[in-house]
């Protein structure tokens, strides 16, 4: 166990040990995972986006009821229930409300107001600089490393360029897992750095042992970005069904798209006008077929399937690349002690000028 500490802006901000960010993926950051990764120094982020309103508050207060540390909820900025989130968010008093699109400035600062830290993610630099200039504590900038929907811009080139363009904490998302990452993004200027993946894959993770084994036989070219299981460009794991779903033609989509909206719309209580809209906001500008509109609104069915279920035969398994280069299931504790024990040692490692 190491005992390094690295205080950087992020920790100063929202008071955690370590600057390693746990993020909020659907279906995978619950109450344990969160909890777990908060009590290990990290902070630990709850995926909203796959809950009710009321789940979201009952998971709140589960993850306060399993750590004292601070922790924080993902948000969709789009979603039409959006203000009644932030509402359990202020009531509740969590430290952090992260974002996976930019939020608006009425948003921000009504968060702010409340003294909830604003962490919206960001893939590239313009979009860093409108949430800087709309008040956002800090933002996490993921390069196309990063799994879920994705951008083409490695994080060694997007992240040098978002910390020379605002005077907030950045930090430093897709392509992290050990602490050698760690040192390495520091050394960019980032104040930490977020992982996904390397938190999925941990035992306090609450993914099927199955699904879990199949990322772990992944190497970094089983992990592609694919646009047809929503419009968006998004990286996951190779499977039989990514391929199916590159090879289908429009007629098949949209009875899966309408099978599976259908499914997504009994789970989250919400009326097909709710789907259509949520799904009409994620298309920003893009040319999306009706298809893809349902698809983008109802993707967390695909990821239930494999992430709750196990069903790999199903679902989809978002992933970044560094799912080639996992090969354990730590705990979070485990974890987040190797990394840092792991920039100890990097940093030690470094050669000293004029030594």
């Amino acid at each position: 166990m190491s005992d390094l500490t690295l205080p950087t802006r992020l920790t100063e901000l929202v008071g955690v040990r370590h600057p390693i960010v746990q993020t909020g993926m659907g279906w995978v950051a619950g109450p344990r995972l969160v909890s777990a990764s908060a009590n290990a120094g990290a902070l630990g982020i709850l995926a909203s986006a796959t809950m009710t309103v009321d789940q979201l508050r009952s998971a709140v207060r589960e993850v306060k009821s399993r750590t004292d540390a601070p922790f924080g909820v993902n948000l969709r900025a789009d979603a039409g229930d959006a203000e009644e989130r932030v509402r359990v968010i202020v009531d509740e008093g969590v430290k952090v409300a992260s974002f996976a699109l930019a939020p608006s400035r009425e948003l921000i600062a009504r968060l702010k107001d409340a003294g909830v830290v604003v962490i919206p993610s960001i893939g590239a630099r313009r979009h860093a600089e409108k949430v800087a200039a709309w008040g956002a504590d800090a933002v996490v900038v993921q390069g196309g490393e990063g799994g879920g929907h994705t951008g083409d811009v490695a994080t060694t080139v997007l992240l040098p360029q978002v910390v020379d363009a605002v005077d907030i904490p950045v930090i430093a998302a897709g392509g992290f897992h050990d602490g050698r990452g760690l040192v390495a993004a520091l050394s960019y200027g980032a104040a930490g750095v977020a992982m996904g993946t390397r938190f999925l894959l941990t035992s306090d993770s609450t993914v099927p042992d199955a699904v879990k084994a199949r990322y772990l036989a992944a190497t970094v070219k089983d992990v592609t970005v694919t646009t047809k299981v929503d419009g968006l460009p998004h990286r996951m794991l190779r499977t039989e069904l990514v391929e199916e779903l590159e090879r289908s033609g429009r007629v098949s989509s949209l009875l899966r798209a309408v099978r599976h909206a259908s499914a997504f719309r009994r789970e989250t209580k919400m009326s097909w006008p709710q789907l259509v809209r949520d799904g009409l906001a994620m298309k920003h500008g893009k040319d999306m077929t009706w298809s893809q509109i349902l698809l983008a609104a109802n993707t967390p069915m695909l990821l239930k399937a494999s992430m709750v279920e196990g069903r790999t035969d199903l679902g989809v398994m978002a992933s970044g690349q560094v799912a080639g280069l996992i090969d354990d299931l730590p705990s979070c504790a485990e974890l987040v002690d190797r990394v840092m024990a792991e920039a100890e040692a990097t940093l030690r490692a470094l050669p000293v000028p004029g030594a």
